[in-house]
């Protein structure tokens, strides 16, 4: 009888344990929405950077790949505990509005202008990016863009602003409504160009026939922030884990590999740390 009541005690204490981790407010939540783009997804870094993250906290991300205007989207509705993104003009928005907590520099690459080997818009070696969307404007030559509102969308969508070139309604001007690592395959079945970030290109160069063309312009730089949900405005995020991300990813040790991330493979890092930067 004895045993019997010592192991009706023991389910009650483990129905009671299950009950107050499904209250809000009660333990510690052990999962993270990280919404991102799919930058940091397709160059393989976070495949890098969360199996650390979680051997460390205990906590398992998991990661929503989209553009980063979708991310951001995902934020100004709670459906996400933090976000790792590259939109700033947009970030900036998105912070005055109230969604965001913390918003901390982690780090930056650059975007390139990618496309077919024989370059029938003749971009290759132009220095200017506003200029070399005006000769692909001029040359009819297909372009691929992602149309997603992501930060590569927004970042090309500036530049032909720039350009005083509106490509909307142009038949060689195509959206692919997809991700980066997409967009790069369908430019290269088409023999298109397309704006891209260097660290997803070179991550899937090798099965792509796309050439850089344009690079190391000041007006390609392209510059990540992570950001925690506002606690306050979302109750439901997991604002203790948020933070712990946001601390993990601008430490020394995960700048450091940030920093390493790549070189064995491409010879160059593709991501450049900035967040111990003053």
């Amino acid at each position: 009888m004895k045993n019997m009541r010592g192991f009706m005690h023991a389910v009650c204490a483990v129905i009671l344990v299950a009950a107050l981790a499904a209250v809000p407010g009660c333990g510690k939540k052990t999962e993270l929405i990280l919404a991102t783009t799919t930058s940091t997804q397709d160059s393989g870094l976070l495949d890098v950077l969360l199996p650390e993250f979680q051997k460390k906290t205990g906590i398992m991300v998991k990661t929503i790949a989209v553009g980063s205007g979708q991310a951001m989207a995902m934020g100004e509705r709670g459906e996400a505990d933090v976000l790792l993104v590259h939109s700033p003009d947009a970030e900036k928005k998105f912070m005055e509005g109230g969604f965001g907590s913390s918003y901390k520099l982690v780090m930056h690459n650059d975007f390139i202008m990618v496309g077919p080997a024989d370059d029938p818009a003749k971009l290759k070696g132009e220095k200017s990016s506003i200029e070399a969307f005006k000769k692909l404007a001029a040359s009819g030559a297909m372009f691929m863009s992602r149309g997603d509102k992501s930060g590569t969308h927004s970042k090309e969508l500036k530049l032909w602003k720039d350009a005083k070139i509106d490509p909307e309604k142009q038949k060689w001007y195509q959206s692919t409504s997809l991700g980066m690592g997409d967009t790069l395959k369908v430019a290269s079945e088409k023999k298109a160009y397309t704006l891209a970030d260097r660290g997803t290109y070179l991550a899937l160069k090798k099965n792509l026939g796309l050439e850089i063309l344009v690079e190391g312009d000041e007006a390609l730089k392209n510059i990540y922030h992570v950001i925690s949900i506002n606690a306050g405005k979302f109750p439901k995020v997991n604002k203790d884990g948020a933070e712990k991300f946001v601390d993990f990813i601008v430490s020394k040790e995960v700048q450091e590999t940030i920093g390493k991330f790549g070189v064995d493979k491409y010879g160059s890092p593709l991501f450049f740390p900035d967040a111990l930067k003053k």
